[in-house]
């Protein structure tokens, strides 16, 4: 299994969004369901379910025929689970809801390479996916070209309780967010660039995790050589003409890929959701691009 990602944007706390130091390996790891009020906008808490503290929970990563083994335990007040999309096994018994006070084990091998989604299985789903528990695994393809910057955002969805509180599953089911995120926080990245220099190679993993919203990402001013869609390439090195692009990833909840781009010239560059309320709703943020 591999570390977890640790770098942190200034808006909010523990954010995973850099990847160029991932390195280490490990087999074991823990995830803790926990309840935690949290700013997820300028002026908006909420109380959020959480792995470990944090929405999206750790960000995984690992390579084909590694093994995972995760202990589960339960601190939060109300019954949890997760379900790793990156194995492929049973449900009945490692998905299964815990009480308060529990722990279980869930171990898999990943045999697929993509960037999967984890959640909390229990039900309402869309109720404790989107107050939180939610992240992502990503298993490398084999032969993954080195680049010289690597970042993932995890888009997901905001349905605004009372402050400091919890949506309700009635306002869920409208399917009509509040808010849209990468990285559970609105436009984080508007006020914390992602930092890049011109000339660079630079990979962007999205995951889409819901629970309703599909996703367009998209970089302005920026096109896409190299597409990864759901464990293959659309789009490799400008495809058989060398000169292809790509303008947009279109992701359903619970897909994701990455895009690889290169920027020309210095400036910012916006990317967004190209579903535009969305993006207009906080699935936003920028590349500053220096010399």
């Amino acid at each position: 299994m591999s570390d977890f990602l640790t770098s942190t944007a200034a808006a909010t706390p523990q954010v995973y969004t850099d990847l160029s130091g991932l390195s280490a390996l490990k087999l074991k790891s823990r995830a803790n369901p926990q309840e935690a009020v949290r700013e997820v906008a300028p002026g908006e808490t909420q109380r959020l379910w959480t792995f470990g503290g944090t929405a999206p929970g750790p960000t995984l990563r690992g390579k084909v025929g590694d093994r995972f083994e995760i202990t589960l335990v339960n601190d939060g007040t109300v019954g949890h689970s997760i379900d790793f999309h990156a194995g492929s096994l049973a449900p009945d018994e490692p998905m299964r809801t815990i009480r308060p006070g529990e722990s279980l084990t869930y171990t898999f091998t990943a045999t697929r390479a993509g960037i999967w989604m984890y959640h909390c299985a229990t039900m309402p789903m869309s109720l404790h996916i989107a107050n939180g528990m939610f992240g992502a695994v990503i298993i490398d393809p084999p032969g993954l070209t080195p680049v010289d910057e690597e970042f993932v955002l995890v888009q997901s969805e905001f349905y605004f309780g009372p402050p400091d509180g919890e949506p309700s599953t009635d306002r869920i089911a409208t399917q009509l967010p509040d808010m849209v995120a990468f990285n559970g926080y609105g436009n984080q990245y508007v006020y914390d660039p992602l930092e890049v220099r011109v000339g660079d190679t630079v990979r962007v993993w999205v995951l889409d995790v819901g629970p309703n919203r599909p996703s367009s990402f998209h970089v302005v001013g920026g096109q896409f050589d190299t597409v990864f869609f759901e464990g293959d390439y659309l789009l490799r090195d400008g495809g058989s003409t060398g000169v292809g692009g790509s303008q947009a990833l279109a992701l359903q909840p619970a897909q994701g890929g990455f895009v690889e781009l290169v920027f020309p010239e210095a400036g910012h560059y916006p990317f967004v959701s190209h579903i535009m309320s969305d993006a207009e709703k906080g699935a936003s943020g920028l590349f500053r691009v220096t010399p």
